[in-house]
């Protein structure tokens, strides 16, 4: 008999499974914590100080590649002054930024502006000698940790320089010089009331932090060093990230996250510098009135009664009255074959229990032992209309579904008021508004970048203007196109793919702004004038514009457990997203649409972040919405950003004991359902199939071969049922043989008296 087979392997399986469930339910419901700290929060502020880091490697990777951008760009010849080179490397607004040129054969200072800038310990020589870009490096000036940016200026070699002979020597061609720029580390960007951040070195010394209105708590505990220990003991993973707990006062607790300010995708300006960003704040203790054991030793006790229940029904339903007929079709198979045994067994009766299938086949096999003794004929048996043994497992699959569809719909609902702890709405505010600020860094970027290359197209010729726009294309990799207005609004030069804009118009000074209404595609560009020289003829365009490409902003939106995320312009139309969406549609439900507009405050002012817990089909949904920036080109768009993460991706106990209940009732109704479907194909349906041609038999059908097909009791059922048939259409060809012959006597006559 095969593993699958027989009557058996089903009714054992369901009711094991439907006991491991409730031992499930037991484990999984008594494990919900109760009291302390949500899972949630710990993982909130954790995910805020990798999105602190984040925020801070992309400024410093921006101010490095600014940097040698400028440098790389700088039309250095050989009467060229390290003075006025390092003037022209001088961003505005940047002069108070200590900045040197170095000789980077010799070491020696060629010309300095702004602050000091700390050399000690800084090999000239050997940093300059490197192939590659230089990374930035990490010193200390006043006692004030700042940062090192580095890039090499190539100028050809003067004739009356005294170390041309040298550096030629050497095998070059051509000169090199060293700029260092020394800035102070980059503002630590955080969000929420009461939340500190720090920056730490790696020995755990605070080099930098901000305060939103609480001191400085993560001395207490030890929260630096251990943020710093574990950051270490992360290895080669630089996207290494954490939480920790600190001290405890009263019903409150500090929860603290930490994260390295390293690359993600391979080396990167930031691997060497070993900062850690260390986020944290007091939050509420949490405790329940909501008893989870309990529910669910009583919700797993109930289960066992139903298991218990099942068993007995398909126990002495089906089980034991087809085992029952299982022997007794062996014997009429045994009697029909003849042997000194024949008489014994088919003297004894077949017993007929239970009702359905199993009662109609019983009452045909006792017709048929009747036949086989010569007692009856051929005979009929009516069809009944009785329930069988498929509303039995339905009666069975309907037991398991009165325990599991309360499970699944009704009990463990999480309220949407008050599943979701304040701390984790917090959060989730914080972490869109840190969102926003990676927005704006990417727009800020482009715009600056943008504006940086209308420098070199003022007065200059058209190929020079192309050449210039086409390595802006090849440097820039988040434009899809470059092209330059005139006053009229057509394009005069272009580079790269075609516009997408709609709107023609010349705006003034510069900034960034949409160029589509409608399309498959947004068009989001950055625009800024081209300066007029005095002196030089005027450029063939006055505005430079550079559609960003939507696929950078997409890149940068998604982030571990903020859920979905989408930019929004000032009418709620979806610009950007970290899913796929459709170009100006709207936010997927209302709610979000009002949260986007609760954040718009008083005319000319920015407004400020909200967020909100919402109850959608999938159950809560924690949402946030806050304003793209407070200032710099992008302040007067209106822009949004929301956020929505499902409550069930966030561990809030609530929430896990709701899941878990579900996850109980779903295990027991595709348990009931497998194993009593399993039950049906393998038994019930076979029975029936048997139950009709036992009756044909019984009604003198002698034609119809019976061919078993289950490997199990049913095959075996009717493989006796063969063998009687077999005997009686044998029995019947002898008497319609024999015409003449007397009666012929029936088996019963040599029955032994007993």
């Amino acid at each position: 008999m095969p593993l699958l087979g027989g009557v058996r392997p089903p009714i054992a399986s369901l009711v094991l499974l439907l006991l491991v469930v409730a031992a499930l339910t037991v484990i999984c419901l008594a494990g919900v914590p109760t009291t302390g700290i949500p899972q949630a929060v710990l993982d909130g502020e954790q995910q805020i100080a990798a999105d602190t880091a984040l925020s801070t490697r992309t400024a410093i990777e921006a101010e490095a590649k600014s940097v040698r951008l400028k440098a790389h760009a700088y039309p250095a010849t050989s009467t060229t002054t390290p003075t006025a080179a390092l003037k022209a490397l001088t961003p505005v607004g940047k002069a108070a930024a200590g900045r040197v040129l170095l000789d980077a054969h010799s070491g020696k200072l060629l010309a300095s502006g702004g602050r000091t800038v700390p050399l000690a310990g800084v090999d000239v020589a050997r940093t300059a000698s490197g192939h590659g870009d230089i990374p930035p490096r990490l010193v200390t000036a006043s006692g004030a940790r700042e940062l090192l940016y580095f890039a090499k200026v190539t100028l050809p070699a003067q004739q009356d320089d005294p170390d041309q002979d040298q550096y030629q020597a050497q095998g070059g061609a051509e000169r090199q010089w060293l700029l260092v720029v020394s800035e102070a580390l980059p503002a630590l960007v955080t969000s929420g009331d009461g939340r500190t951040a720090e920056m730490l070195d790696t020995h755990g010394t605070v080099l930098a932090g901000t305060v939103h209105g609480a001191a400085s708590r993560t001395a207490e505990g030890g929260l630096p060093g251990k943020a710093t220990r574990a950051a270490h003991a992360s290895g080669s993973d630089t996207d290494a990230s954490g939480s920790l707990l600190g001290a405890a006062t009263g019903s409150r607790r500090v929860v603290a996250g930490w994260a390295q300010v390293a690359s993600t995708t391979g080396p990167g300006d930031t691997d060497d510098l070993g900062l850690v960003v260390l986020t944290s704040r007091t939050v509420p203790a949490t405790s329940t009135a909501v008893d989870y054991s309990g529910f669910a030793f009583q919700a797993a006790g109930a289960l066992v009664g139903v298991a218990l229940l099942l068993w007995l029904m398909l126990h002495f339903f089906v089980q034991q009255p087809l085992l029952r007929l299982f022997l007794s079709a062996g014997r009429l198979a045994r009697g029909a074959t003849g042997g000194p045994e024949a008489s014994m067994e088919l003297s004894r009766p077949v017993p007929v229990h239970g009702f359905g299938e199993l009662a109609r086949i019983g009452r045909a096999l006792e017709s048929l032992r009747g036949q086989l003794l010569g007692e009856s004929g051929p005979q009929e048996i009516p069809a009944r209309r009785a329930p069988g043994h498929r509303a039995l497992a339905v009666a069975g699959v309907v037991m398991v579904a009165c325990w599991a569809v309360p499970m699944i719909f009704l009990l463990d609902r999480a309220d949407t008021a008050t599943a979701v702890p304040a701390p984790v709405l917090a959060d989730q505010q914080a972490r869109t508004v840190l969102a926003t600020h990676r927005i704006q860094q990417s727009l800020d970027q482009s715009y600056t970048e943008l504006n940086d290359a209308t420098a070199a197209l003022a007065g200059a010729s058209r190929d020079v203007q192309t050449q210039v726009l086409r390595q802006a294309l090849d440097e820039h990799k988040q434009y899809r196109s470059l092209y330059l207005l005139d006053r009229s609004g057509s394009i005069t030069l272009r580079v790269g793919d075609t516009p997408l804009r709609t709107l023609v118009h010349v705006p003034h000074g510069g900034g960034i702004t949409t160029v589509n209404t409608s399309g498959r595609i947004p068009a989001i560009a950055a625009y800024a004038q081209v300066p007029v020289v005095k002196g030089k003829a005027p450029a063939a365009g006055v505005v430079l514009f550079g559609e960003i490409d939507v696929k950078a902003l997409n890149s940068i939106l998604p982030r571990p457990k903020l859920g979905t995320v989408w930019l929004t312009d000032d009418h709620e139309r979806v610009l950007a997203a970290s899913e796929g969406y459709e170009a100006f549609e709207s936010l997927p439900n209302s709610d979000l649409t009002r949260l986007a507009r609760a954040t718009q405050g008083a005319p000319g002012t920015p407004g400020t972040a909200t967020s909100a817990v919402h109850l959608t089909s999938s159950g809560p949904s924690v949402d946030a919405a806050a304003p793209l920036a407070k200032s710099g080109p992008t302040a007067r768009l209106g822009w949004h950003l929301v956020t929505a993460e499902p409550a069930a991706a966030l561990q809030i106990p609530a929430v896990q004991a709701q899941q878990r209940t579900m996850l109980a009732g779903i295990l027991a109704l595709a348990a009931g359902a497998a194993c009593l479907g399993w039950l049906h194909v393998v038994v019930i349906r076979p029975l029936r199939a048997v139950a009709a041609l036992v009756e044909r038999l019984a009604g003198g059908d002698r034609r119809t071969v019976l061919h078993p097909v289950n490997h199990d009791e049913i095959g075996s059922i009717t493989r006796s049922l063969e063998l009687v048939r077999q005997a009686l259409a044998d029995r019947d060809r002898a008497a319609r043989s024999a015409p003449t012959a007397g009666p012929s006597r029936p088996l019963r006559e040599h029955t032994p008296q007993r």
